[in-house]
């Protein structure tokens, strides 16, 4: 059948309808009574008729529980209440009369007991579709006896199968012309994915209703949705085989069916949406047959406009929502428009204009309920933020904001000419993380009162309030986010990124004019990397770090950075969200950045120094060491100012007391910082990007070296991994450790490393979970007291309290199981790691104590902490106290039948009354005269006694004693448990280390073909020439499965060392394997300076310091940076910042101008790397005369082997051999590729006509020019041809074969140039 949106009889709602209505609406007076009677529906026909089809509209009135409810196809036996479904009021309709509704039901019975066959193809019929609230007609095409479906072409052009037995429908006539075909956009019906709920699984979800569940509108135009809880609930019984999903956000249901039993009736809810918004609500309009088609606005989301989409949402608004929102938006909101102003009265002209605020005009306030008052308030000083508005289980969105939750969250409106929307409070975090992932800042706004604590207030203060009191308690962006299925299933840090400068408008720059300062902050980790650089006029050290972070948030001082840095800032990001803060107020100064910082650590435990006695040299010494270090140096002010930037920031978004008392610093690692010696090779952002190494061109991890490498199970491990792929070590003495790990995993410790991976496969990502538990110590934000929520918080902090302690102790024992290594020859850093209070913290004593304090699993499943004598001694003297009142009750008890001499006296509890002494009728003449009588029974009197009530009392303040300590006592552990902070991030970073060094250990088996540890070649002077010499050297990444037919051929390469060149100019045929070779060869270092092994049979190199790579061709239009000044600007970075110990690769530099001009430029480059720079390096090359003329010997000629044939046409053939050969190659056969690419072979022909007659001209020209070069050439040719003799002759003699073969290559060589120049 096709599928609607079925109710499921459910509904979340748990409060009356006017708790968000009057809230933003003035009472009217009819508003009474248009709930007590609605209005009936009009039929959906365009034009009113007297014998009209009824339409599946409800009765007006709602049904009685006698009434007999008809059969439908949600309800084929009719045992339960119908679900109506409310329809569309299009005017100039008449309402249908009850007994036609009557007539409705039974036509439908009869369509689904007497359905057509085979005989109704070709027929023509109109078809209901529920969601469309729309007619659709067209001709039964085709039908299926099998499944007894039809298949119903319509006149749009559309078709489907549907089943006519469960299908509101109606013969249409015959048309002699049928109508054209026109493209209707509707609503799909989805028929092929969704099925409906079967009846049993509709009562079985049935809930009763609360007396407090109020009518949603009735009168309002809506069709049923399901409920998501629901679906859930539906699927676990298995009542459900396909039932529509819908997302999370599902609002709640807006309408019930009334009953007018006495609450004996189980009423049903079902969901609603409004149809004339579901255009927007969904993404996707529609347009009814009489309705002219009209244009959807598409908003582009980019970081700059997203301020702008917030205010100015109503007029991006088309079609139904237009006409029913803009008028009122339009009239109302003018202050919104060309006379807005910020609340400081500033236009957008002015300079000091603040865009994220906003004037309220008197008039506007003064028309306003409280309720508006109140939201207006937030809203206008956070224009640019959407506002989660709590009101009572609900959060509601407003306004602009409801249109941004209708687009983005598929929330559906509520009725009125007010844009509303909203979702349950279980929903906050799926909601919070979806419209932070799309750019949004969301602001949480949280009642902090409760209806009956406002009417206290009232009473004490004398206020007139009447709206309870709602505060900011949250503010989450992309890099905010701290918690969401996002951060469980990507590990990947999403970093916030912090810059100041020393940049100054003046025409006069000071000398360190490009000093630049960042903090980087992680807050799902609660860590900071801060530091401070020179740049150059490029900013490429700030283009290698945002190569490296991809930060998703920026932080920056408005109109105070250099155009170079907002350039940079803006070319090698991806979409951040830009914060921009006002300078010195906001963007805080190293000044104010140091007081602030004192003042975070004076108000917590970590100072020890009097708290009167502010100042650095007080205080200094107790903040962490990376801040000491910062204050101290004196000459880091844009560090500090930069870390200041992210601190304001975090203070907006009320994270800054969380993270800060336990957050981790860290130096950046190109600032020098805390030891000045190089400790690791660095990128350039050119280099990051050319050879893949964390994402590759589309963003993704397919074949980069990060996923070659990755083989972690810890999220924390896969992000140290990712650091030590961008940081490869430039310290011997650190190389040499990682690889004796490394082979201690791959040997003798392979069984412990596979159990240790094991014991950690389901580990959950700790680094982030203890950052959000140390942070849940701040009672700020949704951990107030003062706010009202009604979820179980105080559960889920259990769980992940648990979840910590059970992870901690899995880490501790996987590393207890792998310390049996230590003694192994080669363990030099497993013996730093594992040693036990030296790199393992010893936590034991800490987890035998949170061990021995309650029962884990029993606080999971009671979903509170009942702590073991000695746990907490508050809670063991309650405890003591009441079993001492409750052993003087039953002694108390003893006495009194002694006195009474009766031995069935005995305490019984009715109602709230406890421990009543219960007399026999017989003894009631005898009882002490202190007796008070409470209450009687059939044969029985009960008392209290002044001594009970007085141990009753004691006994009742002792129980809430206890309570309340029971309450308090899973903060007070763990408290105790954020003490160790350091302890447990010490942990965490031993078990990183471990799980990447075991994961580099399982990379070297996917090596295709050997592998080898690699050997350092250490440098002892300045006259030492850096070495890189590969036997077999295979690809770190391609594999020749990859590749279909073939294999990958390894190469020998060798550069530097005595004797040998230390460039190689290379050449070869197009797709021959330049290119691939160049990212061979870096690869290979970065694997071996990580310490990993390499695929090849043997390997050694000298350590390199940074590597270079300018590759491939693109350009920078939005920076007016053509792709050849990209490649010399890149080019201009390598020659101002290699050293003697780099590593240089080119590939194919010049080609973007003219041949003569390119050729020019790469021989003046290649000859100052080779004589000036001298270091490392690969040139690649189709300037062949760059290569001939080449005769230097620290330029070593190679090219690409390859075999060329003659094919069909006398075109070359090229078979590419991928082999390094020595010489240079006379070819680039572009030709050849051609072919490949499938150009036509009459092109091809022309082609190959014109490189020979392109070849000829070059060399006559060449040859008329230079009339004493082709003379002494000429006298080469007969020298050539004499030593060929010369050669042969001394071949024929044992001991001349090794000299032969070197004179051979020699004339090898200028053979080829005389027939190149010839």
């Amino acid at each position: 059948m096709a599928s609607r949106r079925l109710s499921n009889g459910r509904s979340p709602l748990v409060r009356k309808q006017s708790q968000i209505t009057s809230f933003f609406s003035t009472p009217s007076p009819s508003s009474s009574a248009s709930k007590s009677a609605a209005k009936p529906t009009p039929s959906p026909s365009s034009t009113p008729k007297s014998d009209a089809k009824p339409s599946p509209s409800p009765s007006s009135s709602a049904p009685k529980p006698a009434a007999k409810p008809s059969p439908s196809p949600l309800n084929p036996k009719a045992r339960k209440p119908p679900l109506v479904v409310p329809s569309p009021s299009p005017p100039k309709s008449a309402p249908p009369a009850p007994q036609q509704q009557g007539q409705d039901e039974e036509k439908k019975e009869q369509n689904a007991s007497a359905a057509p066959a085979g005989e109704a193809v070709g027929r023509r019929l109109r078809v209901y579709w529920p969601l469309d609230d729309a007619w659709y007609e067209g001709r039964v095409d085709d039908y299926d006896e099998g499944s007894r479906r039809h298949r119903v072409k319509y006149d749009d052009g559309e078709d489907e199968e549907v089943d006519l037995r469960k299908e509101k429908f109606e013969w249409a006539a015959e048309e002699a012309t049928p109508p054209p075909a026109r493209k209707l956009r509707r609503l799909r019906r989805m028929s092929d994915t969704a099925n409906a709920k079967s009846l049993a699984g509709l009562e079985d979800e049935e809930i009763g209703d609360s007396p407090e569940d109020g009518d949603w509108k009735k009168d309002a135009e809506e069709v049923e949705l399901d409920d998501e809880e629901d679906e859930a609930v539906s699927s676990r019984k298995g009542k459900s085989r396909n039932s529509l999903s819908m997302s999370a956000s599902t609002p709640r249901s807006t309408s019930g069916l009334a009953s007018t039993s006495s609450g004996s009736t189980v009423l049903k809810k079902r969901k609603k949406v409004d149809v004339g918004t579901l255009d927007c609500a969904k993404k996707f309009s529609f347009q009814l047959a009489s309705t002219p088609e009209k244009v959807e606005l598409k908003v582009p989301m980019s970081c700059d406009g997203r301020e702008k989409i917030l205010e100015n949402a109503h007029t991006v608004l088309t079609g139904e929502l237009a006409e029913r929102f803009g008028q009122r938006q339009a009239e109302k909101f003018k202050f919104l428009g060309d006379g807005r102003k910020d609340a400081k009265g500033r236009r957008p002209g002015h300079p000091a204009y603040d865009p994220r605020t906003l004037s309220l005009p008197p008039q506007f306030l003064a028309n306003l309920t409280g309720g508006q008052r109140q939201w207006w308030e937030f809203k206008s000083q956070h224009m640019d933020k959407v506002l989660f508005f709590k009101m009572g289980k609900f959060y509601e969105l407003y306004e602009m904001d409801a249109h941004v939750g209708a687009r983005e969250l598929d929330l559906q409106y509520m009725k009125g000419d007010q844009p509303h929307c909203g979702f349950p409070e279980k929903n906050l975090s799926v909601n919070l993380e979806k419209l932070a992932q799309k750019g949004y800042r969301v602001l949480v706004v949280e009642q902090t009162e409760t209806p009956n604590q406002l009417e206290l207030r009232r009473k004490e203060t004398g206020t007139k309030d009447k709206v309870v009191r709602r505060e900011i308690c949250a503010m989450v962006t992309k890099g905010t986010l701290t918690e969401g299925e996002f951060l469980l299933a990507n590990p990947d840090p999403s970093y916030i990124l912090s810059v100041a400068e020393s940049y100054q408008h003046s025409s006069k720059k000071s000398q360190d004019g490009h000093t630049i300062g960042v903090c980087i902050v992680d807050v799902s980790t609660s860590k900071f990397v801060v530091g401070q650089f020179q740049d150059d006029a490029e900013r490429h050290v700030l283009c290698s770090i945002l190569s490296e972070i991809r930060p998703v948030e920026i932080i920056k001082p408005a109109k105070m950075l250099s155009p170079e840095t907002e350039r940079a800032l803006k070319n090698n990001t991806r979409d951040p969200l830009i914060n921009d803060l006002l300078p010195s107020t906001e963007f805080w100064d190293a000044e104010k950045t140091i007081h602030e910082i004192e003042q975070y650590y004076s108000s917590s435990d970590k100072l020890t120094t009097s708290q009167n006695t502010p100042g650095v040299q007080n205080n200094v010494g107790c903040l962490p060491a990376l801040l000491s270090e910062l204050i101290g140096a004196g000459d880091r002010a844009y560090a500090l100012s930069a870390l200041g930037g992210s601190l304001f920031y975090l203070r907006q978004v009320l994270l800054d007391k969380k993270l800060i008392p336990c957050a981790e610093f860290e130096p950046l690692t190109c600032s020098g910082l805390l030891n000045n010696t190089r400790k690791h090779m660095i990128f350039d952002a050119a280099a990051l990007e050319n050879l893949e190494i964390l994402e590759n061109a589309t963003g993704g991890l397919s074949g980069t070296l990060y996923a070659q490498l990755n083989h972690c199970v810890t999220g924390f491990g896969k992000r140290l991994l990712k650091r030590w792929i961008v940081r490869p070590l430039y310290d011997s003495k650190a190389i040499l450790q990682r690889q004796g790990a490394i082979a201690i995993f791959k040997g003798v410790g392979h069984e412990c490393a596979i159990q240790f991976r094991k014991d950690l496969s389901r580990l959950p990502d700790m680094e982030r979970l203890l950052a959000r538990l140390f942070s849940s110590c701040d009672e700020n934000g949704r951990s107030s007291k003062s706010v009202v929520l009604y979820e179980d918080v105080s559960k889920r902090l259990l769980q992940q309290f648990t979840s910590a302690l059970r992870g901690c102790q899995q880490m501790f024992q996987a590393c207890s199981s792998v310390r049996m290594l230590t003694g192994t020859e080669g363990s030099c850093l497993l013996n730093d790691l594992l040693s036990p209070g030296k790199g393992l913290p010893d936590v034991s004593s800490i987890l035998d104590h949170f061990r021995d304090a309650f029962d884990w699993s029993e606080a999971d499943h009671n979903g509170r902490i009942i702590p073991h004598e000695g746990c907490d001694p508050e809670y063991d003297a309650t405890c003591s106290a009441i079993e001492e009142i409750e052993s003087s009750l039953k002694e108390y008890l003893k006495e009194q039948r002694e006195l009474l001499a009766d031995s069935s006296v005995k305490y019984v509890d009715v109602g709230k009354d406890t421990y009543l002494i219960e007399v026999s009728e017989s003894l009631g003449g005898s009882v002490p005269r202190n007796y008070e009588l409470q209450s009687t029974k059939k044969g029985f009197y009960r008392y209290w006694t002044p001594e009970v009530k007085e141990l009753i009392s004691e006994l009742s303040k002792a129980a809430a004693g206890k309570e309340s300590i029971l309450k308090g006592i899973l903060q007070k552990l763990i408290h105790l448990f954020v003490e160790h902070h350091s302890k447990w991030r010490q942990l965490v970073s031993v078990v990183a280390e471990i799980d990447v060094l075991i994961s580099l250990a399982i990379a070297s088996d996917y090596f295709e073909g050997p592998t080898c540890r690699p050997t350092i070649r250490e440098s002892y002077g300045s006259d030492d020439t850096p070495t890189f010499y590969a036997r077999n050297l295979g690809h770190p990444i391609i594999r020749s499965d990859s590749l279909g037919k073939g294999s990958f051929v390894p190469n020998d390469i060798k550069m530097g060392g005595p004797g040998n060149a230390s460039f190689i100019v290379l050449t070869g045929p197009n797709m021959g394997g330049k290119s691939t070779l160049l990212r061979q060869v870096c690869l290979t270092i970065i694997l071996a300076q990580i310490g990993a092994n390499v695929p090849a049979e043997n390997f050694e190199f000298s350590l390199v310091d940074r590597i270079f790579v300018r590759m491939g061709a693109r350009d920078h239009i939005m920076a007016g940076q053509s792709t050849f000044l990209v490649e010399l600007m890149e080019t201009a970075s390598v020659l101002s910042s290699a050293t003697k110990n780099s590593l240089v690769a080119l590939d194919e530099l010049g080609r973007g101008t003219s041949t003569s001009d390119g050729q020019a430029i790469a021989a003046s480059v290649l000859e100052y790397l080779v004589h000036h720079v001298q270091c490392l390096g690969l040139f690649s090359t189709h300037y062949h005369r760059l290569a001939v003329e080449q005769q230097d010997i620290k330029v070593s000629l190679c090219h690409m082997a390859c075999e060329v044939g003659m094919g069909e046409g006398g075109l070359e053939e090229v078979t590419f051999l991928y082999r390094l050969t020595a010489g240079s190659c006379p070819k680039s056969y572009g030709v050849n590729v051609a072919r490949l690419a499938g150009i036509p072979a009459s092109v091809l022909q022309r082609a190959n006509q014109k490189s020979n007659e392109f070849e000829a001209n070059y060399g006559k020209q060449h040859f008329a020019t230079k009339d004493k070069f082709v003379c002494a050439l000429r006298e080469d040719n007969f020298a050539t041809i004499k030593d060929l003799f010369r050669v042969v002759k001394a071949g024929n003699h044992q001991e001349g074969q090794v000299a032969s073969l070197s004179m051979l290559r020699e004339i090898q060589k200028l053979a080829r140039v005389q027939a190149i120049k010839g």
